[in-house]
């Protein structure tokens, strides 16, 4: 378990490593958090909820750094309100480094030697794992946010190839694939982690559905641009009409239109639009009215999750998550389901609670409880 901490921990801080100083303090909108406070905060979070409780002895780093990098945990006390991060120019980064080493020490010490209370332990220290693995996924985020906004597009990886989507791939047919009317599980059902807004299984009746077999692509999103689909308000929820024409919304986050070409912001800088790669960074305005203009609608959370479950309940070997480097999505291969990796997808449903779900006590609790 300790070569695993290390090596997640190590995964945040390679990512980070082709960062420059001035990229890791910066907050362009109250949303984005800068890569400084991600590290720090995940960090906090093992020191706070293993080591204080689980090691003997234990000193704290710094007793100032439970106010600075708390996120949103009562229980645990007063904290530096989200807006305000970016103010957060001291601790430097520099020293932000010294105490993740800190802890990753400390963490590796007590893994080695034991505790008093493993299993309660070692409980929390897979939600913290999984905790950094979310916070890696929020400095991908964020840190495009950041350098999206710079005028100067820079490439974060230095325009590396091997970064890149593969270009040229040609468009995978849509496929539907028909799901049968009936009573289904919903909830996670399997040995091993999850969490705990996913625990509850509970039967829920769907009507049959057809569902596509891959991610909507940026050819065909372009369509619906081209079309018009921004400027027509039948496609868009009232409050999508509102924020469309509020922010003059007419493309997706990232994308630029130069000389009559289309062109995204990625971490590799700014690249001519991928036709068959994945359309991301939309918003569930964007996805429901995209929807519409096709005369389809988006899955509700359940029907994704019965869809999955019973045409593609294991990731394949080349979904694209984190590992592969590329912080790109990448078109569809051949017939394949493509549910895993890539990116995050809307449904039709609001996050709620399942109707078992129980808070957990104390500042877990607060994890997923009361959002």
């Amino acid at each position: 378990m300790a070569a695993r901490f290390l090596y997640i921990r190590q995964q945040t801080e390679e990512f980070c490593s082709a960062l420059q100083k001035e990229d890791y303090v910066v907050q362009p909108v109250v949303d984005v958090s800068p890569p400084k406070w991600h590290l720090a905060h995940t960090t906090w979070f093992f020191e706070n909820f293993i080591l204080k409780p689980f090691k003997k002895n234990y000193r704290e780093f710094d007793k100032d750094y439970c106010y600075l990098f708390n996120s949103y945990y009562e229980t645990v006390g007063k904290r530096v309100v989200r807006s305000d991060r970016g103010n957060l120019t001291r601790p430097g980064v520099d020293d932000v480094y010294k105490y993740r080493d800190y802890v990753n020490n400390e963490m590796a010490e007590m893994l080695l030697h034991g505790t008093d209370k493993p299993d309660e332990m070692y409980h929390i220290l897979e939600l913290g794992l999984q905790h950094e693995q979310q916070h890696h996924e929020l400095l991908i985020t964020d840190t495009k946010y950041i350098l999206g906004h710079n005028p100067l597009f820079p490439a974060l990886f230095g325009n590396n190839a091997s970064l890149q989507a593969p270009k040229n791939t040609p468009q995978q047919p849509e496929i539907y694939v028909e799901v049968a009317p009936g009573i289904y599980d919903i909830g996670c059902q399997q040995q091993g982690f999850c969490f705990d807004n996913e625990l509850g299984v509970h039967k829920v009746y769907l009507s049959a559905f057809r569902i596509l077999n891959r991610l909507v692509t940026n050819a065909e999103y372009l369509e619906f641009i081209r079309a018009g689909g921004y400027a027509d308000f039948k496609y868009w929820l009232q409050e999508g009409w509102a924020w469309v024409n509020e922010n003059k919304i007419t493309a997706p986050l990232y994308w630029h239109q130069i000389n009559g070409e289309w062109y995204y912001y990625t971490l590799n800088g700014l690249q001519p639009i991928d036709a068959n790669a994945p359309v991301t960074h939309v918003s569930f305005y964007e996805a429901d009215a995209f929807a519409r203009w096709k005369g389809m609608r988006l899955p509700t959370e359940f029907e994704w999750e019965v869809a999955c479950r019973r045409h593609c309940p294991e990731a394949p070997e080349n979904a694209n998550f984190s590992d592969t480097k590329s912080y790109q999505p990448q078109p569809a291969q051949d017939k394949e389901w493509q549910l895993w990796g890539d990116c995050w997808e809307w449904t039709n449903s609001a996050y709620l609670p399942y109707p078992f779900y129980k808070t957990a006590e104390g500042a877990l609790g607060e994890y997923n409880g009361k959002f």
